[in-house]
């Protein structure tokens, strides 16, 4: 029996990731996204009602994936909890150091579309963000810091920086620097 392949929407959104965190949203046409996924653009829109929508899913495909992988890192990590955090910020530096890194992808989404603050793009984007908050709350409580939820707002803001100055930069030393401000951020609130 022949397995079957991707669905036509999966094609569609593996080609959406590609074109959209390579070349941006405004620079990506609905045209060439219909092209790279083998289809055509009334196929498209079956799918996606407009690209408004296709953005908005495109983000949600990188939602889990991106939680998981700094899940990860914090896991794989031995040592304190300050110890896993930091290791998030080491995992973000590695990660940049790829020829093909172009960012947080969220950010980059939002930072285009920041004229239209209700787009369905930006309100999955801060989802994904208050997600990461969350995690590091409930991460933080677990570990019996004081303060957890404003610990964790602290480290989320942060990562974004983080992101900002390693994409104008392109430096990886940033995300270092970043892990030993976000360790002894940690740390500060461990000893009280």
């Amino acid at each position: 029996m022949k397995s079957q392949g991707p669905s036509t929407r999966d094609r569609i959104l593996t080609a959406a990731n590609k074109l959209f965190y390579y070349e941006g949203i405004r620079a990506t046409s609905v045209d060439a996204i219909a092209e790279k996924a083998g289809i055509t653009k009334k196929t498209l829109y079956y799918h996606f009602p407009s690209k408004d929508n296709l953005v908005a899913s495109y983000l949600d495909t990188r939602d889990q994936p991106n939680l998981e992988i700094f899940a990860q890192w914090f896991d794989a990590c031995d040592g304190t909890v300050a110890d896993k955090v930091a290791a998030i910020f080491t995992g973000v530096g590695e990660g940049a150091r790829h020829p093909k890194w172009k960012g947080c992808g969220f950010q980059r989404t939002v930072a285009e579309l920041a004229n239209m603050p209700g787009h369905p793009a930006v309100q999955v984007g801060a989802r994904h963000k208050k997600k990461f908050e969350e995690w590091l709350t409930v991460k933080f409580t677990e570990a019996g810091i004081q303060g957890p939820a404003d610990i964790a707002r602290h480290i989320v803001v942060l990562m974004e920086g983080t992101f900002a100055i390693l994409l104008m930069h392109r430096d990886p030393d940033y995300a270092d620097a970043a892990a030993v401000a976000a360790r002894q951020i940690v740390q500060a609130e461990m000893v009280r």
